[in-house]
């Protein structure tokens, strides 16, 4: 379980093939503080760490999950926010997140609201946004301040926009989605 708060950037360092998997290494400041196994949210993409060497580490990520995710795209140099899964024992700054992407965004505005920025997606699924409701972009707990069919708009503050990978997203760019969960079991339930 994650809460959607990034805790800092981390920058792809080498991505290698091997059969239909694709391995992530990823240079990160909390890396000292990570183990095998553990799980950390990329993008808000949950991966498993499956090896550290000094300030870098490894994940892996299956064909399913390069095909429902942006981790297709990435390259060296790549800006990705991490995250680590939830302490039990703190509070709840973001909202309950999986780590478990529903579905891929475009990114089809960016409006620049002198001291904030809105950024509007655009998504295929059957999945809603309800305004003042959360999603999570790329990792990311935010609050949707607008919402349409397949659309939904988001403000992002300075502090946000600094310290995950929103300065790099520009009008076109994929990202990650993962919808409120409690949203997600209310559809369901409706549509029985």
């Amino acid at each position: 379980m994650f809460t959607g708060i990034i805790e800092q950037l981390g920058i792809v360092k080498a991505v290698r093939t091997e059969s239909s998997n694709v391995h992530f290494t990823l240079e990160a400041a909390f890396t000292d503080e990570l183990k095998i196994d553990q799980s950390v949210a990329h993008n808000g993409c949950c991966l498993t760490v499956v090896a550290i060497h000094g300030a870098e580490y490894t994940v892996t990520a299956i064909q399913e999950t390069l095909d429902k995710t942006n981790l297709g795209s990435w390259k060296v140099g790549t800006k990705v926010n991490l995250e680590r899964c939830m302490l039990m024992n703190g509070r709840l700054d973001g909202h309950i997140v999986q780590g478990h992407v529903d579905t891929t965004a475009t990114c089809i505005a960016i409006e620049d609201q002198q001291g904030s920025w809105k950024y509007t997606f655009q998504y295929s699924s059957d999945q809603v946004t309800v305004e003042k409701g959360s999603v999570t972009v790329n990792g990311t707990s935010l609050t949707v301040v607008d919402s349409k069919p397949h659309e939904f708009s988001v403000c992002i503050i300075p502090y946000t926009y600094e310290h995950t990978n929103f300065h790099t997203l520009q009008v076109g760019d994929t990202v990650n989605l993962e919808f409120d969960i409690i949203g997600k079991y209310v559809a369901r339930l409706l549509g029985r």
